[in-house]
């Protein structure tokens, strides 16, 4: 096996529930002899060994799920980290969460204070960087672990991926643009050389090029700041652009405030569309478009996965995207 064997292992060798092997490690008396030595040659077989005071943290904290966010000051993963506690908590689970702030070290810190207080699952919103340590001290853990939304580590089948299929949002948002008779269409936002911003331009790239469009990428920090600021840059280098693709709704809301600032109006001078449609951009004005998708759905369905792996052994698909729709609202075309 390429990671550290789990009593979910044992019990899949041996023949028998998870339970049977827990109260073998407990040395109940209920359980047959035969049985007792059908799990402990399965344990040696796969060179399981049963730590037992972790096994009592472990017992102790058997409600526990860790939570780990790159960026609670992002709105959407507000609404992502709120949806999911939720779920779990229908579910008699307590979330344990944690604000990395985007970086690679203290998200290593956060993890490994995680598994040794016994959380019993992990869900990582994960930052970027170093981030192999981590992953390979979660993996020696032996608990179930979820990538959302970013996929930082490649091994799927250890570490499962859930996300929106962002090509497709990038795709509608463009052909959305297009077809509100936008000309010259820029991609605004995301770090470069980053997964995600790759998936979230490689949709606008594939439409703009068989449109026989040249793109105009502006990547940068998923702010509004960086947002606002490019819409002075747009202005003044590219002052032909007519619709926007964003990487974010952060992104889009600093820039519909940026061009409001030079008096450009936006849904009339310039179409924007966003990414995420967190709750704001549907209540500021002008309203804005955004690619979007259930996110209390997808809290929902990312607990029951992880409970069912958790308490079963189901372990998911090593990748899971969910759909996602266009919302057109007044920053691309909708009614001012």
């Amino acid at each position: 096996m390429t990671r550290k064997p789990t009593i979910i292992d044992v019990a899949k060798k041996a023949g028998v529930s998870k339970s049977t092997v827990s109260l073998v490690l407990r040395n109940s008396p209920t359980i047959r002899d035969e049985t007792r030595e059908l799990v402990r040659a399965a344990m040696r077989d796969l060179g399981y060994v049963y730590n037992r005071s972790a096994a009592n943290m472990r017992s102790s904290n058997a409600g526990l799920i860790g939570l780990v966010i790159n960026d609670l000051r992002n709105p959407f993963f507000t609404e992502f980290a709120t949806s999911l506690q939720m779920a779990l908590a229908e579910k008699s689970y307590a979330t344990v969460l944690a604000n990395t702030d985007e970086d690679a070290e203290l998200q290593a810190q956060v993890v490994s204070s995680m598994i040794e207080h016994g959380v019993s699952a992990l869900i990582i919103c994960p930052a970027y960087g170093s981030t192999q340590d981590t992953f390979d001290a979660i993996a020696r853990a032996g608990i179930p672990v979820m990538q959302m939304l970013r996929r930082v580590d490649s091994r799927t089948d250890l570490f499962p991926f859930t996300a929106p299929d962002y090509v497709t949002g990038s795709r509608l948002a463009t052909e959305h643009l297009i077809a509100q008779g936008a000309q010259n269409i820029a991609f605004v936002g995301g770090l470069e050389g980053r997964s995600v911003t790759e998936e979230r331009m490689s949709g606008y790239l594939s439409v703009m090029s068989a449109s026989g469009k040249d793109p105009i990428i502006l990547n940068g920090e998923s702010s509004r700041k960086f947002g606002r600021d490019v819409a002075h840059r747009l202005a003044q280098d590219h002052p032909d652009v007519d619709g926007v693709v964003c990487f974010n709704d952060l992104v889009a809301l600093g820039m519909s405030s940026g061009c409001n600032e030079i008096g450009r109006c936006v849904g009339k001078d310039v179409i924007i569309v966003g990414f995420d449609n967190i709750e704001d951009a549907a209540e500021t004005y002008p309203s804005l478009s955004s690619v979007g998708y259930d996110i209390a759905s997808i809290g929902a369905q990312t607990a029951e996965t992880v409970l069912s792996w958790l308490e079963s052994g189901q372990v998911p698909e090593a990748e899971t995207r969910k759909p996602v729709e266009l919302f057109v609202r007044q920053s691309s075309g909708g009614s001012l």
